[in-house]
């Protein structure tokens, strides 16, 4: 299994040597506080995400969402709240799920932390970030993209999961809808990470 070992950026996940913030996070501020990934998107990881995301392979979530228990943040306890990033209702209509939604609905369960999956909306649907290049096209692609539709989410620190992080542009753009919404803090998960 091609787990991501560290030392890590504290707040990208990415590898870093130093273990001290990476240069990109260095140089800008960002609305989530990290992001963490059990995985290296690569080998069976990336065969077990495409499954489950583009060939109705429901039935390995929960192993899934099990992986990510090992890298839930210490301050567990201060987690109120697991979001998962949300499609775009065209994107859902044609797949019939949503995967993210899948892996989050499992770590609630087995962390017995509340999960809600209406307190964020994709409000565009843009490219898919697997067919964008750079890391600011990507985060072009996911700009304004997500909108916080629950008015209960202020002071509440939460949890985002999602199955793949890229260059980590959606799970800020989420970061940055649930902040406008008075969020307290917000982590990203990932099952895997691209490196």
């Amino acid at each position: 299994m091609p787990l991501l070992s560290g030392p890590l950026c504290p707040r990208c996940g990415q590898p870093q040597p130093s273990g001290m913030a990476c240069p990109d996070c260095a140089r800008s501020s960002s609305p989530i506080s990290s992001i963490r990934s059990v995985f290296r998107f690569e080998g069976i990881i990336r065969t077990a995400i495409h499954d489950l995301k583009y060939h109705n392979v429901r039935a390995i979530a929960p192993t899934l969402a099990g992986y990510l228990v090992s890298v839930v943040p210490s301050n567990l306890g201060a987690c109120d709240l697991i979001l998962s990033v949300p499609l775009h209702p065209a994107r859902y209509k044609h797949r019939g799920y949503n995967q993210a939604a899948l892996l989050a609905g499992e770590l609630g369960r087995i962390l017995g932390i509340p999960v809600s999956s209406v307190s964020l909306e994709r409000t565009r649907e843009g490219s898919t970030q697997v067919r964008t290049r750079s890391l600011e096209e990507r985060r072009r692609n996911v700009t304004d993209t997500f909108a916080c539709t629950d008015i209960f989410i202020a002071g509440k620190r939460v949890m985002l999961v999602d199955d793949v992080c890229t260059t980590g542009a959606t799970l800020e753009s989420c970061a940055a809808a649930l902040k406008s919404a008075g969020a307290l803090d917000i982590c990203g998960l990932t099952v895997a990470r691209e490196v």
